[in-house]
C-alpha cells in the first residue's frame, strides 16, 4: 500500500480526516519548462498523465502516482495516534515516531479511496472545488479562511479564490499560485 502525505502545519490531515478535505492538487512532476500558455492540454487516461504542446507533439508522459479506486494511507506520525511512550516493537521505525516521512503505509490507522484523476491549470479551480481542498467558509462574517496550526492564526479572505491561492503558496511555496502550472487533482475519499 502506498501512503500520501497532507501538510499538517495548515491543518489539511486533519481536514481528511474530518472528511472536509477530499480533493488534492500535486504538480504534474517533470514538466516541461515551457510557459503555461504553449500547452496544448494536459490530461490523465489509463494510468498516464501526457503533456502535449500545441503543435500535437507530446512532450511528457508519466505514470499517475496513484489510481482511481487505490486505497491508500494518510500518513501520520507515530506520535499523533498512539498516545503511550515510543514503543520498537508497534513502531519498529523509530524515525517515524516524530516525521510522518518514515511512517509504514500498512500501519496508518486512516486510509482514502482515490475516487476520480483528472489534469487542469491551475487556475481552473472551482469555488467548489476550493471547499474541498480544505478551505472552509464562515457564514457569519462571509469569509473564507485556512488557519496556520503552529502559529494559531487563521487567514481570512473575501473570496475563495483567493484563500486558495494563499494557501497553495504556503504548502507548495510562493509564487506557485501566480505559475499557475498543470496539476493532477486527485479525488478521494475518507474510507477508515
Amino acid at each position: 500500500m502506498k501512503k500520501i502525505m497532507f501538510n499538517d502545519r495548515y491543518g489539511l490531515t486533519q481536514a481528511v480526516i474530518e472528511r472536509r478535505k477530499t480533493m488534492t492538487r500535486r504538480m504534474i512532476s517533470g514538466s516541461p519548462l515551457l510557459p503555461s500558455d504553449h500547452i496544448e492540454e494536459a490530461s490523465y487516461f489509463a494510468g498516464f498523465i501526457q503533456i502535449v504542446a500545441n503543435d500535437g507533439e507530446t512532450l511528457l508522459e508519466v505514470e499517475s502516482r496513484y489510481k482511481v479506486g487505490e486505497v491508500v494511507a494518510v500518513a501520520q506520525s507515530y506520535n499523533s495516534f498512539y498516545d503511550d511512550t515510543y514503543n520498537p516493537v508497534l513502531f519498529p521505525a523509530g524515525a517515524g515516531w516524530e516525521n510522518k516521512m518514515f511512517v509504514k503505509a500498512e500501519l496508518m490507522p486512516h486510509q482514502i479511496r482515490i475516487t476520480g484523476i483528472k489534469c487542469e491549470r491551475l487556475y481552473d479551480i472551482s469555488e467548489a472545488d476550493c471547499l474541498r481542498e480544505g478551505i472552509r467558509y464562515l457564514p457569519q462574517i462571509g469569509k473564507f479562511y485556512f488557519e496556520d496550526m503552529r502559529r494559531e492564526e487563521g487567514f481570512y479572505f473575501d473570496d475563495h479564490r483567493e484563500a486558495f491561492a494563499s494557501l497553495i503558496d504556503k504548502v507548495s511555496g510562493r509564487g506557485t499560485w501566480g505559475q499557475n502550472p498543470w496539476v493532477v487533482v486527485y479525488e478521494f475519499e475518507l474510507v477508515k
